[in-house]
């Protein structure tokens, strides 16, 4: 199996590179990942500036640009032999409930699943994120039982780790998303030149958090295994629209 590993924290970061050595021992690896952190890129691809891709490295690239755009060129022209699958991560913290509107690590895993792939979102969970090998672990084996028992096609698979050892977790338990609330106010402060900035504010703490959603699982010390699917019609809806389009 031929794997392509990105990001949206860089070619350097550590949970890139934990993922990579990772993956390695199941499978061949390339990384085509951005030049630097590009968090909460969301799915954005570039259109109006080219892209330039630096080799770093044996089968090592780094994009000026979104994850996305990581994703798009190496599946469309950048590589010569298409993997057989997309992992994206491991993301420097969570990627919970509404945090994969914004996220540009499940934005490429995104990415991959439009352009026909598989593909796997993975972060890890905790306030000081000191076991990237517990991550790296869980995504090789999530690769694993992909390679012997394919899911649907439209499916992405967005995994959450406990920043845990290996050993303390809870389990792999398959779970929805939950909801955040609003976010913290936005952070008004002034530049060296005291002129007013404005800082986005932290995400809001769960709120639909009870059992069967992701931050329940994350709670509990198990991984989170969240099934997307890129469809946002509101199907159940389309018979009241029709109605009152008519009216």
């Amino acid at each position: 199996m031929k794997i392509l590993v990105s990001n949206d924290d860089g070619y350097l970061s550590t949970g890139i590179n934990a993922l990579t050595d990772a993956l390695e021992k199941v499978a061949d690896v390339v990384v085509v990942a951005p030049d630097r952190n590009r968090s909460a890129a969301s799915n954005s691809l570039t259109l109006e500036s080219p892209l330039r891709v630096r080799e770093v490295g044996t089968n090592r690239y780094a994009v000026n640009g979104t994850p996305s755009d990581c994703v798009h060129l190496a599946l469309t022209g950048l590589l010569d032999n298409e993997p057989d699958l997309v992992v994206s991560g491991i993301n420097h913290g969570a990627n919970l409930g509404d945090d994969v509107i914004y996220s540009g690590t499940v934005a490429a895993a995104m990415e991959g699943r439009f352009l026909g792939l598989p593909t796997i979102a993975v972060s890890l969970v905790g306030e000081r994120l000191e076991h990237f090998d517990t991550a790296g672990q869980v995504a090789a084996e999530l690769v694993q039982k992909l390679e012997s028992a394919m899911l649907s096609s439209d499916v992405i698979l967005n995994v959450n780790v406990p920043d845990l050892p290996y050993a303390r977790l809870a389990g792999v338990w398959s779970t929805r998303l939950g909801f955040r609330h609003k976010s913290e106010p936005v952070v008004k402060a002034k530049d060296a030149h005291g002129r007013i900035i404005f800082w986005v504010g932290p995400a809001g703490k769960g709120q639909d958090a009870g059992e069967g959603t992701d931050f329940h699982a994350i709670e509990q010390g198990a991984v989170a295994v969240t099934p997307l699917k890129v469809d946002l019609t509101r199907h159940d809806s389309l018979p009241q629209l029709k109605d009152w389009l008519a009216s």
